[in-house]
């Protein structure tokens, strides 16, 4: 089974400015494969060459087996693209625009499957309303369903859900997660990393136009050691048990297993100590992306 994106020695230069040095990548089909990275990173100087925006100095990138280059064509009908930034045209109601989308692909009886985006997502109240007539939020959702109107096998998500309300937010990710358990393979750029560590199942992580870091989002987070316990207690420690820290009226322990943290409360406990409350907490994947970004070099 070939990838669903195949990214070979990628290099983008602007001048004497390379915004990709050289990136590596694969992204299995059925993925939900982060791309995460600070501003500038090159996040989307890649999705511009997957979309065949934008030529690469060197090297190669394939769509399910189409050089979006040597085959854009085709290529192009393999990917659906979310940008970024908000982009309409005001001339057209939400179905009308859909229904041209749909035209560039050839797809001439496709009013199923637009009415199917349009519930989904939200817009069927807003069908026929021109696009000009739209908040931020709906227009983002309409990008989301241009982007699917020709069913593609790779969606390609840049910054979705910036901006946008909690309603939308959650609505959004539950379509998408069915897209992906259909066998769909989602491609997330987003700067909220408790999304990604929830939603992607693999992670790249992109700095000054190269990857430092690619495995499982699993990997990633036990990559990262150390576990915290923060407890409120009534009254003060009995000598010998207090912890090397402390944050407002929370006594706060670090560990490297569960266990170890368990029999700090046991002795606590058996001290007479009463715990008033307690709260666990364990490396995420904000964690991990600083200490790899603090690191890479």
């Amino acid at each position: 089974m070939s990838a669903a994106i195949s990214v070979e020695a990628a290099v983008k230069r602007y001048g004497s400015l390379e915004a990709l040095g050289g990136v590596d990548l694969e992204v299995r089909q059925g993925d939900f494969f982060g791309l995460l990275g600070p501003n500038g990173a090159g996040k989307t100087t890649l999705i511009s060459a997957l979309a065949g925006l934008l030529r690469l100095s060197s090297g190669h990138i394939r769509i399910m087996g189409r050089d979006v280059v040597a085959d854009y064509r085709e290529a192009r009908r393999q990917v659906g693209i979310v940008p970024q930034e908000i982009v309409f045209d005001p001339f057209f109601s939400v179905r009308e625009v859909l229904k041209i989308q749909s035209g560039y692909f050839g797809l001439r009886h496709n009013d199923d499957w637009i009415d199917e985006l349009l519930f989904r997502l939200d817009l069927s109240a807003k069908a026929d309303a021109n696009m000009r007539q739209l908040s931020g939020g709906m227009k983002r959702r309409v990008l989301v369903a241009q982007a699917l109107v020709h069913r593609p096998p790779v969606i390609v998500l840049d910054e979705p859900t910036a901006g946008v309300d909690v309603e939308l937010r959650q609505g959004l990710w539950t379509f998408v997660r069915e897209l992906n358990e259909a066998g769909h393979t989602i491609v997330l750029t987003t700067h909220y990393l408790e999304e990604a560590q929830s939603l992607c199942n693999r992670i790249a992580m992109l700095k000054a136009g190269r990857i430092v870091a690619l495995d499982d989002t699993a990997n990633l987070l036990r990559a990262v050691e150390g576990l915290t316990m923060k407890v409120k207690v009534e009254g003060e420690l009995p000598p010998g048990l207090e912890p090397a820290g402390r944050e407002g009226q929370y006594w706060v322990w670090s560990a490297d297993s569960h266990e170890a943290l368990v029999e700090r409360l046991v002795a606590l406990r058996a001290a007479g100590v009463r715990i008033v409350d307690f709260e666990l907490g364990q490396p995420d994947l904000e964690q991990v992306f600083v200490e790899v970004m603090r690191s890479a070099t």
